[in-house]
């Protein structure tokens, strides 16, 4: 009987590699879900691999320690990840994650230092699950290679994901004769760039609490972006469907289209960072 069930087990492990292996599989399930919700999947599935994994090598004596068996799960997760065509940097979270929460497990913090550390990171990040843009803040280099890029008279300047409000700020200071927009989804970033912009009394500067989506951009006369490769596409819809002609939009690092931009601006700061700038017409 217990040999039945060894045999049975080997079965489905390899049917379940074999699945998550099939090609046409993964480009379907990218497009439904967002690639977080894939990662959970894939440790699921990397977990119940080890179970199994554990159940054949029992026999033989062999008893997986713990820790073991969490980098075990990494690694199923890990190449599952490679099956699924999630980006590559998924693949160390993949195989790191399950190894953190165990190490996290075996500490002597209280549990609600965990739990505030848990709703912090929530508070930061949370609209990342959905929008798949995480926190990225543009260095000092990159405010300051804007402002020849702004228009010589007074005008209107939206930051779209404006994080901790750096951007506006800073070219609030440089460039006093404009007026200075950001919306963030995320509460915490969000709050502090609020804070920057209400206690320097900057009268010129407006921090959102909002979606890029709902915002209007036909109302300003520059647009700036740093967000992410996924949500670029769309947004340069956005951008050619609202802005007026004559406009600016202004994407670091990240291309909004096949369109070639009027002008790229190489910045020397520690990313290497490249302003791509559109013209609308």
């Amino acid at each position: 009987m217990e040999r039945s069930v060894q045999v049975l087990a080997l079965h489905w492990w390899r049917a379940l590699i074999c699945r998550m292996a099939d090609p046409t599989l993964s480009t379907a399930r990218q497009r439904r879900w967002p690639p977080i919700a894939i990662a959970l999947v894939l440790q699921t599935v990397g977990a119940a691999l080890t179970v199994g994994t554990a159940f054949l090598l029992a026999p033989a004596g062999v008893v997986l320690h713990p820790m073991t068996a969490a980098f075990v799960t990494g690694a199923f997760a890990a190449v599952l990840s490679l099956f699924a065509k999630q980006d590559r940097w998924w693949m160390v979270i993949q195989l790191l994650f399950t190894p953190a929460v165990v190490l996290a497990a075996s500490t002597t913090l209280r549990s609600e230092i965990w739990i505030g550390l848990f709703l912090g990171l929530v508070a930061v990040y949370w609209t990342t699950f959905r929008t798949q843009v995480p926190l990225y803040l543009s260095s000092r280099k990159v405010r300051q290679a804007l402002v020849p890029l702004l228009p010589s008279a007074p005008f209107t300047f939206m930051d779209v994901g404006s994080g901790i409000g750096g951007v506006l700020t800073d070219l609030a200071e440089l460039r006093p004769d404009g007026e200075y927009h950001g919306i963030e989804s995320a509460p915490v970033p969000w709050l502090i760039s609020w804070a920057r912009v209400t206690l320097g009394r900057r009268r010129n500067c407006h921090a959102h609490l909002g979606s890029l989506w709902n915002c209007d951009l036909g109302r300003y006369d520059v647009v700036f972006a740093y967000l992410s490769p996924v949500p670029m596409a769309a947004l340069w819809e956005k951008v050619q469907r609202e802005m007026r002609p004559g406009t600016t939009f202004i994407s670091n690092t990240f291309v909004a289209s096949a369109a070639t931009p009027a002008t790229q601006v190489q910045v020397d700061d520690l990313h290497r960072s490249t302003l791509h700038v559109w013209t609308i017409r």
